[in-house]
């Protein structure tokens, strides 16, 4: 099992969700969408994915990309998570 799909299935746990891993955003829930990215070359790849849904858009992504990931959605209304599933930065509305 990779990193990210490890990262997947624990986060879809805890938000009580499915991890789908073959296509589309890795986790959706009743109000939140959350793209895990476990390389840095992944995290813009990742915010094209969740910028167009309507809910709290979030990257969930391991400790070394915590601060790649901030410089990478700033100003893009998008949030940040590390792979335990805590809110390193609020998703707000741009």
């Amino acid at each position: 099992m990779t990193k990210h799909d490890e990262i997947a299935e624990k986060l879809a746990k805890k938000f009580n969700t499915e991890y789908k891993s073959k296509k589309g955003i890795d986790l959706v829930t009743q109000d939140r969408v959350v793209e895990i990215e476990t390389k840095k070359e992944g995290i813009y790849q990742g915010i094209k994915q969740v910028e167009k849904s309507p809910k709290a858009r979030y990257l969930a992504v391991n400790k070394i990309n915590i601060d790649n990931a901030l410089e990478a959605t700033k100003g893009t209304g998008i949030g940040v998570l590390n792979e335990s599933g805590n809110v390193i930065k609020k998703a707000s509305r741009k």
